[in-house]
């Protein structure tokens, strides 16, 4: 948990600190990149950890990112310029891939099939507290330290979970190194090309460069050249990186499409709410975080709870429930009052962190639950990696249907950045309130998007997941009988099938 909270922490941190760190090393015009570099190396690197927990064990996966990433850390806090800086958190991304991915896989390692949801809630929690104190403690170690502060006080931390992880955690011994095969580090290296070029060109297409500009057709363009290179290479690797059996077995592929829409909608209310509740609400930035947080606070209380319902119904029909209220409440968000009240959207997404909690959490485990050990960091990874994926996706598609709702309504070019900026001194523009409407209006448009995804997920789990998740190990409604070893007793070097 504690190494979990580093990356959690890094990714909500950095916000508030923004203006001093722009002050100090200047670089205004590609600061965003602070948030765009970590994202893309966690995203690429996903998939790399994950099957390399499969082939060395989580053990040394978690401790040499946890050092990586520290590295990191320090080498951000001596940045001497916005370039270094960027280039710094890249390397704080390449480590945190590893804790994001090795410690969801550590808790189905870890914990038998009944003991998982409390465990995972728990790693939830992380994630909740993390996103609600880290833009607090950011801005007030902006304010009353050095920025510098954010990255150095992840030293301390890290050295703790660290020691920790050194000294307590055990795993069975593995197969000697010769008998694992060879790494595929030629596929590595294509996966974490690919990625790299074709999140850069969702990222910043539209941002940075029109969408059909060259910059943008030659990012996608190469991309795909080297999307086809990842295939050939991994077509001949005796253990490929992105092995064909994720997508090939029907429960795996059917989560990660799922967990890739989940990533999609879930920019609607992390992105986009809390410019609404500012610019229609008028809510003070705290205020409008709070209607954010609370979906964080329902979120890991229903995924602890979920439990009770999918050994009743199974993992696929809970996960059902869960996205069919989520389609239900973002369809509903547009059909909230003008301007309405803060309880209103708050409830709204109280409601939705709980049905998500249905969602995703069942889903995890039972992926993890279907596969053995010497798979679980592979199918693990690859549904984190999708989630994420939808979330790079949802950015991009989303941000242009906004702003094209804006341009619509205002006439002429706008933004919703724009717009949310001249919200902010009322007499700088002559008709305020045709302003949050028009912002009103892009953000009830990005909902109804949002609503659409939640639609999709549900009919991948309704047409293409099997109604009984093939379990392993486990007397449960999905196989009715155990049929292989729990993970108390799971084989060492063979892998379960």
């Amino acid at each position: 948990m504690l190494a979990m909270a580093l990356a959690a922490l890094d990714s909500t941190i950095v916000s508030t600190a923004i203006p001093q760190i722009v002050g100090d090393l200047g670089g205004f015009s590609v600061f965003s990149w602070l948030f765009s570099g970590y994202l893309l190396a966690v995203t690429v690197t996903l998939p790399i950890y994950g099957k390399l927990s499969d082939t060395f064990g989580r053990k040394p996966v978690l401790i040499a990112g946890s050092i990586l990433f520290l590295i990191g850390s320090a080498l951000c806090a001596s940045a001497w310029n916005m370039g270094a800086l960027i280039a710094f958190r890249v390397v704080q991304g390449l480590g945190g891939g590893a804790l994001q991915g090795t410690v969801q896989t550590l808790a189905a390692d870890l914990y038998p099939l009944e003991e998982r949801p409390k465990i995972q809630a728990k790693l939830s929690t992380v994630w909740a507290a993390s996103s609600i104190a880290g833009p607090a403690l950011g801005g007030l170690i902006a304010a009353y330290a050095d920025w510098r502060w954010i990255f150095l006080i992840n030293l301390p931390i890290g050295a703790v979970a660290l020691w920790l992880i050194v000294r307590h955690l055990h795993e069975p011994e593995r197969a000697a190194a010769g008998a694992r095969g060879r790494t595929d580090w030629a596929g590595a290296l294509a996966v974490f090309a690919c990625g790299g070029v074709l999140l850069t060109a969702l990222v910043q297409g539209g941002v940075a460069w029109g969408w059909l500009s060259a910059p943008s057709l030659a990012l996608f363009a190469a991309g795909l050249a080297l999307a086809a290179a990842v295939v050939v290479i991994e077509r001949r690797a005796a253990e490929p990186i992105l092995p064909g059996w994720v997508w090939r077995r029907r429960t795996i592929a059917a989560v990660n499409l799922a967990l890739g829409a989940l990533g999609l909608l879930m920019i609607a209310p992390t992105v986009f709410l809390p410019t609404y509740a500012q610019s229609v609400l008028g809510l003070a930035p705290i205020a409008a975080g709070f209607v954010l947080s609370v979906m964080t606070l329902s979120w890991p209380v229903s995924a602890a709870m979920s439990q009770h319902a999918y050994r009743r119904i199974g993992f696929r029909n809970t996960a059902i429930v869960g996205i069919g209220a989520a389609a239900l409440l973002l369809f509903a968000f547009p059909l909230l009052p003008y301007p309405g009240q803060a309880w209103q959207p708050a409830l709204i997404m109280l409601l939705l962190g709980a049905a998500l909690g249905l969602f995703q959490l069942p889903l995890i485990v039972g992926v993890q639950s279907t596969v053995g050990w010497s798979e679980r960091g592979t199918a693990t990874a690859s549904i984190l990696f999708c989630r994420q994926i939808g979330q790079t996706l949802g950015a991009a598609l989303f941000g242009a249907v906004a702003n094209a709702v804006l341009t619509s309504r205002l006439g002429g070019a706008g933004s919703l950045d724009s717009v949310a900026h001249a919200l902010e001194d009322p007499t700088s523009v002559a008709d305020p309130e045709r302003l949050r409407r028009a912002v009103d209006s892009a953000v009830d448009t990005v909902y109804v998007g949002a609503g659409c995804a939640a639609v999709i997920a549900l009919l991948v789990l309704v047409f293409l997941a099997p109604r009984r998740f093939p379990v392993i190990g486990a007397k449960t409604p999905e196989n009715g009988e155990k049929t292989g070893p729990t993970p108390r007793e799971r084989p060492v070097n063979k892998p379960a099938e």
